[in-house]
């Protein structure tokens, strides 16, 4: 088996060395599992030093110039050479254990999709709520979140990959349609508990719990169409690093 790990990133050359050093370390152990790997890096129209920092860091890094992240992971996807994609947020860094966990996972031939636990970098308001409320929801709904989505690599073909409809919550949209493909598959959705991901609490300590909950009662009343709009999701699109 082969895994690539796809990693959008914008102006990330602060975090983007961290999440490098620490992915290096945790897939060590791959080989001895049969599992070979690779890293590509979508430097989404960046003005900072992050394609360098990613070569530097021995990832191959394409470039996709429209800023939009379903943009990112599909052009990084696009240049994949593996039969399993791992989606990776650049600002976040797995240990050992839960690459390890992951690659078990993949092994299994039912396995068609997935994502994992998160715990977040720094202690913050309301955070520990907000991610048991968002544990609760993916388990249920058999959601993975963009931060570590993992999809068997025809199944992410088949699908379409990442709508370019959405600015956020593009991983959720494509989760619902991968849903479909594992039933009539007989496939399943995993959802690793044993080794949360670390993952940056920066989106909530730049904006306030309110600002947080604005957007997410704004999104339900408008039956999701904030997410079609750049402007309306700043959280992301902001620049703020």
């Amino acid at each position: 088996m082969h895994l690539s790990i796809v990693i959008p990133a914008w102006n990330e050359e602060k975090l983007l060395p961290a999440t490098l050093q620490a992915l290096h370390s945790a897939c060590a152990s791959f080989s001895a599992a049969g599992l070979s790997w690779e890293v590509i890096v979508c430097d989404n129209n960046s003005t900072d030093r992050t394609a360098e920092v990613a070569r530097a860091a021995g990832a191959t890094v394409v470039f996709e110039p429209v800023n939009q992240i379903s943009r990112a992971r599909n052009t990084g996807a696009a240049a994949a050479s593996g039969s399993w994609l791992l989606f990776l947020d650049a600002d976040s860094t797995p240990s050992a254990p839960l690459m390890q966990e992951l690659a078990a996972t993949i092994a299994r031939p039912d396995v068609l999709f997935g994502g994992c636990a998160l715990v977040m970098d720094q202690p913050l308001p309301g955070a520990e709520f907000f991610i048991r409320q968002w544990h609760r929801l993916a388990r249920w709904k058999h959601w993975a979140a963009g931060s570590f989505f993992f999809v068997r690599r025809d199944a992410f073909t088949e699908s379409g990959g990442f709508s370019l409809e959405f600015f956020a919550a593009e991983e959720l949209e494509l989760s619902d349609r991968l849903k479909k493909i594992a039933r009539r598959q007989n496939q399943h959705f995993v959802f690793l508990t044993n080794h949360p991901l670390v993952t940056s609490a920066r989106k909530l300590a730049f904006r306030s719990p309110a600002s947080h909950f604005w957007f997410m009662l704004k999104t339900a009343l408008t039956g999701g169409r904030t997410l079609k709009r750049r402007e309306s999701c700043d959280i992301w699109y902001d620049g703020r690093r």
